[in-house]
């Protein structure tokens, strides 16, 4: 279940790639996966009961990737369009390589792969034996137009395809 959400994540991050051809944004960095445990916020400043202004405010300039749950699926929203008020929750992903955010769209044309492609290629062994591929992600849980929960999660793909892991 968890490997077709992220299939599904990846080929939405791959139509927000090609919709956003020619604008230059800042992808978050490792640092923004992490919560901090003392106040239970994002290193934005993002916390259980902001609301989607507050949310606007700390990733609205930043390249995200978010996925809306609608029913038991994700599918991609502009932040702009994303129904704060009715949403079940939102997943911030980006994958890292060698600790390093990916940009889709330039690593896609660089290595001359389709988006489609971008996790077989990620995945396959002889990629693994000379990189650390990291799938991270934030996930917002909502409710009445206001955060109730903060996860931040991983997957190390050099470990264990299947192994997710809460940071």
């Amino acid at each position: 279940m968890k490997k077709t959400i992220i299939s599904l994540l990846i080929l939405c991050l791959a139509s927000c790639i090609l919709c956003a051809c020619g604008e230059e944004t800042p992808l978050l960095t490792l640092e923004d996966y992490k919560l901090d445990a003392e106040n239970g916020s994002t290193s934005r400043g993002i916390k259980i009961g902001d609301d989607a202004g507050a949310f606007r405010a700390a990733y609205q300039d930043y390249m995200i990737f978010s996925a809306v749950e609608e029913d038991t699926s994700y599918q991609f929203l502009p932040m702009d369009e994303i129904p704060f008020d009715t949403i079940h929750s939102i997943i911030l992903p980006t994958f890292f390589i060698d600790g390093q955010p990916l940009d889709m769209e330039l690593f896609c044309e660089e290595n001359e792969i389709e988006p489609s492609d971008l996790l077989t290629f990620l995945t396959d062994d002889s990629y693994l034996a000379s990189h650390k591929v990291v799938y991270r992600y934030l996930t917002f849980i909502w409710e009445d137009g206001v955060i109730t929960d903060i996860r931040s999660e991983s997957m190390d793909y050099n470990q264990d395809g299947s192994y997710y892991e809460a940071n």
